[in-house]
């Protein structure tokens, strides 16, 4: 059902399993015990890195189903998507799982954005049980829009280090601990910054003009979630998002955090302002946010998730980044019934 301008309010999808594997950074940070699948280099034992990234992925699909003990021929619809050109590592592993699929790409937004989709075919009825996933690489993402790693090219501090890793959640009207209850779906924002190692600062507005929606589609206030955390907005944009939602009246200074600053810990090498990539959102919030909701030490959480939309010939031609961002709500409703 849709509620105010932009969010979706769901009554019956909930969370039945979820799975991730990540790169060796990831498991040497503070949610390394977290994770499901955990790789000691960035092949991923694998012949290259675009090869790695999809190993990821279909490890963290794998992973999701074998503890609901279900098959892939068990699934409707596959929503996935990344950070690569055509989305090749959501597509090659649709290739391979064999479940319906439909691609998306929302750049680091998609985490959440394949989610809210998936939710709305299940709720909808088009669906029985929906699998939403995402993938990253450091190295893919590097070849990709900067320079590959052999490079050694400098990065300035306001630079992120794109998450290894991937995401994926099993969805169905079955009731379980944990309801996902909403869904606010963003606009493309931008407000003209131009420079690719600071994707905090294009994201931040973004994820502020969601959460403002959010809150007023809901009649809400920021207080109703134990948790507000945003995707990769790192030490540049977290605060940036914050001082533009005070300004607006809405202040989230005391319950809110972001995955690029939880997902590595301060003191490790080459992180810079913190994770970025499809997989820090997802991997936070599956791997270790999740957990905390089953545990109940959290009741209700809200999960932003940022896009910076740019491309790498955008940016040649002098284009500025739009961003999006992406909101669900995740809700502890005790066990299964």
């Amino acid at each position: 059902m849709k509620t105010g301008k932009q969010t979706w309010e769901f009554s019956s999808v909930f969370l039945q399993s979820v799975g991730t594997a990540v790169g060796p950074k990831e498991a040497e940070g503070p949610f390394g015990d977290s994770f499901d699948v955990t790789y000691n280099n960035l092949h991923c034992d694998q012949d290259n890195w675009e090869l790695a990234e999809r190993k990821l992925l279909e490890d963290a699909v794998t992973s999701c189903l074998s503890k609901k003990e279900i098959n892939q021929s068990d699934i409707d619809v596959f929503v996935a998507g990344d950070l690569l050109n055509q989305i090749v590592s959501a597509t090659y592993t649709a290739r391979t799982n064999h479940i319906p699929f439909l691609g998306v790409f929302g750049a680091c937004s998609t985490s959440m954005e394949s989610l809210a989709i998936a939710s709305s075919l299940v709720e909808g009825g088009f669906a029985k049980k929906a699998i939403a996933g995402v993938s990253s690489h450091n190295a893919t993402a590097e070849r990709q829009f900067r320079y590959p790693t052999e490079y050694g090219g400098q990065k300035p501090g306001t630079a992120t280090s794109t998450v290894t890793g991937a995401g994926a959640a099993l969805i169905s009207q079955d009731r379980s601990d944990i309801r996902i209850s909403a869904a606010t779906i963003g606009r493309v924002v931008d407000w003209g910054i131009k420079d690719p190692f600071d994707m905090g600062s294009a994201m931040a507005p973004a994820a502020a003009d969601t959460l403002a929606t959010h809150f007023k589609d809901l009649n809400v206030e920021p207080s109703e979630y134990d948790l507000i955390v945003t995707g990769d907005l790192s030490s540049v944009g977290a605060p940036i998002v914050r001082d533009l939602l005070l300004e607006k009246g809405i202040d989230i200074t005391n319950n809110h955090n972001d995955c690029g600053l939880m997902i590595y810990r301060p003191d490790q090498k080459e992180v810079f302002a913190g994770g970025s990539g499809c997989a820090c959102s997802a991997v936070v919030t599956y791997g270790h946010l999740i957990d905390l909701l089953k545990k109940g030490n959290y009741q209700k959480i809200l999960v932003t998730a940022t896009g910076c939309l740019h491309s790498p010939v955008m940016i040649q031609q002098k284009e500025s980044m739009p961003a999006i961002a992406h909101a669900v709500v995740f809700e502890r409703v005790g066990g299964e019934g």
